[in-house]
């Protein structure tokens, strides 16, 4: 992390959402109606990722929002999942890149003290990786979706999910089946580390 903007003092998701408000160390601030910082229960066991926020994400400020959020909210309801109980939803990079592009590198870079801060605080035991963009900052820089999702991967106790973005599923239906396989993984592992009990009406 940083040095000249160390947020490892910070213990609450609510200091954090209010340091991140301000935050202008990349130039996605200036093109943005604001910070989407993420949403969710603050003791969350999982932490879904994506990569940053859309127009509908920026316009109301919060992260999953417009059709692809809509999605990813019936995947999480299949799982017997609800947004503000069991998951918190963020993205790689707080703000709208213009035309919902794929943020830089440079752009991840100057959000990812964000982005570990939130994890650290949050402290979740998996982790869902929505996309190539979370895979690769998260996981591999050279990183391939198609390649690497549906594989665990643990780092540092924390089990981590790549799996396809919601709006790579609009995009192309026919992923949805291996995504499901995905998220059905998702619900065994919550299964077995958190709640033995936990009902999903799919799986």
């Amino acid at each position: 992390m940083d040095g000249f903007w160390d947020l490892s003092g910070i213990e609450h998701l609510g200091e954090l959402e209010k340091e991140v408000a301000s935050c202008s160390r990349c130039g996605l601030r200036e093109g943005c109606r604001g910070v989407v910082f993420g949403e969710g229960s603050p003791s969350a066991r999982i932490v879904l990722c994506g990569e940053g926020p859309g127009a509908d994400e920026d316009r109301l400020g919060r992260p999953f929002v417009g059709k692809a959020g809509q999605l990813l909210d019936r995947i999480l309801a299949a799982c017997g999942f609800k947004r503000f109980e069991h998951v918190y939803i963020l993205n790689t990079v707080k703000c709208r890149p213009p035309g919902n592009r794929t943020p830089t590198l440079e752009e991840r870079a100057a959000c990812r003290p964000n982005l570990d801060a939130q994890i650290r605080i949050i402290s979740p035991l998996i982790m869902v990786l929505m996309g190539a963009t979370a895979l690769q900052e998260i996981l591999d820089p050279e990183g391939r979706i198609t390649r690497e999702r549906g594989k665990w991967v643990e780092r540092e106790g924390v089990f981590i999910m790549p799996t396809y973005h919601p709006a790579a599923l609009l995009r192309n239906p026919t992923l949805k089946v291996d995504a499901w396989k995905d998220f059905k993984q998702v619900v065994y592992r919550y299964r077995e580390m958190v709640n033995t009990d936990h009902y999903s009406p799919h799986c």
